[in-house]
């Protein structure tokens, strides 16, 4: 044990020596010259620094220029509106997040075209819509659709519309040039002119119909015009009616009806002149 203790009692007198002479050594003063590194870009790489400083300058200016440029041609100012213009067409799309084209609208030379789920045109105030229109239907919100050309408007298939007016002190007219007119409504159709006359012509026949009911005419006086005149064949009359006889002029008449419903006149007499073997009967 006496050997163990005196070893480590040198190896503690070594390691203090060692450290006494490292301190003496960091303490001497030094005779030799510092040396100085260098710190920067030096050589070609510093050339190429310069010349990508010096692009990028050129860029900014031309880039600068293009702008001002594209701005004078397109006229765009503060007060005035945004112009594109183009020697083919303009066209506008847009995308969603995922970049799948959502709309387009093409202004060309023939035609512009707008391609999306629904359009809409609205008002001023951005609130009513004007025009709509998508894969089930066209919706005019204006107060008044007028058009003026001279053909008026086609439709090639039903119109649905509760009512029908002309403009005010004009003739609203319905027309079908070469086919049939027709009006139908289960519940009645009324025609009405609370100011002026009522006219129905045709160049054939003009059939009033009532299968259920009655046909009521209502007025202080019906007139029927153009009705052709019966002869009567009673031989008092034809004396009467001879060439070489001075009757008076027949100025009454008496309202007859054929078997088929047809009407005629027949000279009135003391009693009744309607006879059903007329020439009228016959021949109608």
């Amino acid at each position: 044990m006496d050997r163990s203790a005196n070893l480590d009692t040198e190896e503690l007198k070594m390691t203090r020596e060692q450290y006494i002479l490292a301190t003496q050594q960091n303490s001497l003063p030094r005779t030799e010259h510092p040396q100085f590194y260098p710190v920067g870009i030096y050589g070609w790489r510093k050339r190429c620094l310069y010349f990508f400083v010096l692009l990028l300058l050129v860029t900014m200016i031309v880039n600068l220029a293009m702008t001002i440029w594209i701005l004078k041609v397109m006229n765009f100012t503060v007060d005035s509106p945004l112009v594109l213009q183009s020697d083919r067409n303009v066209t506008v799309n847009a995308r969603n997040h995922m970049g799948q084209l959502t709309g387009q609208l093409t202004v060309g030379a023939d035609a512009v075209e707008a391609q999306c789920k629904r359009f809409e045109v609205r008002a001023s105030d951005g609130g009513k819509v004007l025009f709509s229109a998508d894969e089930d239907e066209i919706v005019i919100g204006a107060d008044r659709l007028k058009v003026t050309g001279t053909e008026g408007a086609v439709f090639g298939h039903s119109v649905e519309t509760p009512h029908i007016r002309a403009e005010p002190s004009q003739d609203l007219k319905l027309e079908s040039p070469t086919r049939s007119l027709v009006m139908e409504a289960p519940r009645g159709v009324q025609v009405n002119a609370a100011a002026g006359d009522l006219k129905a012509t045709c160049r054939k026949e003009l059939h009033l119909q009532s299968t259920e009911g009655e046909i009521f005419l209502n007025a202080d006086t019906i007139r029927l015009g153009n009705l052709p005149v019966g002869s009567f064949s009673s031989s008092s009359f034809s004396s009467s009616s001879s060439p070489s006889s001075s009757a008076p002029r027949q100025t009454i008449y008496e309202l007859c009806a054929c078997p088929n419903g047809k009407l005629y006149l027949s000279p009135a007499g003391a009693g009744s002149t309607c006879q059903s073997s007329s020439n009228i009967c016959l021949w109608s």
